[in-house]
């Protein structure tokens, strides 16, 4: 199996398995089903619309930072992983896609509303390895993107889930974009 498969394969794992501890923990302890996230009342205009901005101008901002040539001696750098797989700008869009929808519904809707959203911000951007001891210049892109999740998570308890994801999505599609697109003329 390729690299760039791997990678889709996960997107579809992130998508369609990420969301169930979500979805039973709030249907166990609070009572909520998965259909009212999906009722209309609960998917409004306004907050994907702000999400989607924010998420895209945040993108932006840390792929400008990631440019800085202080970035140049991390050991992988994520552009280079991408360039690896080989991706299409749709491979990007879906990552992104699976990422803003899967990675949301179980950290800001599943653990956030339990273990905080401090908590909950630091334990992702963590567990992505983005807040490595070992390696301290890759932990600086992680104090980048740390302000964009604390961001996500506030959101989240004003706007709603659908913030969230909608900014998830449009950080992760910017940097995909740059990256494959970076890619592609580098060849």
């Amino acid at each position: 199996m390729s690299l760039r498969n791997k990678i889709l394969f996960f997107g579809w794992v992130t998508l369609l398995v990420f969301p169930i501890p979500g979805f039973l923990m709030r249907y166990f302890i609070d009572d909520i089903s998965l259909l009212e996230f999906l009722e209309p009342q609960n998917i409004q205009i306004l907050p994907i619309g702000l999400g989607l901005e924010f998420g895209f101008v945040y993108g932006f901002i840390a792929f400008l930072l990631m440019q800085a040539p202080f970035f140049d001696s991390v050991p992988m750098k994520i552009d280079k992983m991408v360039g690896e797989m080989n991706l299409k700008f749709h491979h990007g869009i879906f990552l992104s896609l699976c990422a803003g929808v899967g990675e949301e519904f179980l950290f800001r809707s599943g653990m956030q509303p339990y273990l905080g959203w401090l908590f909950t911000s630091i334990f992702f951007v963590a567990l992505h390895g983005y807040l490595n001891p070992w390696n301290w210049r890759f932990s600086i892109y992680g104090l980048i993107i740390l302000p964009f999740i604390f961001a996500l998570s506030l959101g989240f308890n004003h706007f709603g889930i659908w913030f969230s994801i909608a900014a998830h999505f449009s950080y992760d599609a910017v940097l995909f974009t740059f990256m494959i697109k970076e890619t592609k003329t580098d060849h």
